[in-house]
């Protein structure tokens, strides 16, 4: 069983010393991650997730790096394993109200209150979540503790399934399914198209609605 995943230069990472360096204190340790911080379209999505102490998943890693196919399973087997996970969304109206470093930071409160377990300590990736449980923001932390990659991992499938059925079906024109909300090009072609839906953040468009004005 593998037990480090890689970084950007390909060395070895233990995903697991974060969390034996704080579980002598800290029986359950909750990671939080969110997705969808940059996106044209749709509400940012967090995790938290609090897995049994010295529990090692195989395969674990930032959800960037996987495969949809690979996160569907590690998924599968994160909500089987974890002793709580909870999930926090925030929408595009929201987003454009009080920006989207404020939204994500709201999504990860979220989540961290649908925990049914109470935590002891939080893993943050690159984030400080308002609460007075006591936390450590990792900077690409997504691929330094398991506990934050697995919340990126949950966090990833939920919003990903989210933009290939309910959005897609609603906004069934601007290829929500495929894009995921990016900023693709054949995304802001079709927000040129169709205009931006109530889904849209308003705030992201500056730069769309500038192209539209080029054109005339």
């Amino acid at each position: 069983m593998k037990k480090r995943a890689e970084n950007s230069k390909g060395e070895a990472v233990d995903l697991l010393a974060y969390e034996k360096e704080y579980g002598d204190r800290y029986v359950h340790i909750a990671g939080i991650d969110e997705v969808g911080r940059g996106c044209l379209f749709g509400d940012v999505v967090a995790a938290a997730v609090i897995l049994p102490q010295g529990l090692l998943m195989e395969g674990i890693n930032d959800s960037k790096k996987l495969t949809a196919k690979k996160r569907e399973v590690l998924y599968e087997q994160i909500m089987e394993e974890a002793l709580a996970v909870g999930v926090g969304r925030v929408d595009a109206a929201r987003i454009d109200e009080i920006n989207i470093k404020q939204a994500a930071r709201e999504a990860m409160k979220l989540a961290l209150d649908a925990l049914q377990v109470q935590p002891q300590f939080l893993l943050v990736d690159a984030e400080h979540v308002d609460s007075r449980i006591p936390q450590l923001a990792i900077v690409k932390g997504d691929a330094r503790s398991q506990s934050i990659a697995a919340a990126s991992i949950v966090a990833k499938v939920i919003r990903d399934r989210l933009c290939e059925q309910e959005w897609e079906q609603a906004y069934p024109e601007y290829g929500i399914a495929v894009h995921k909300g990016y900023a693709t090009k054949q995304h802001r072609e079709q927000i040129l198209l169709h205009g931006p839906t109530a889904m849209h953040r308003r705030s992201f468009l500056k730069n769309i609605e500038a192209e539209q004005l080029a054109l005339f």
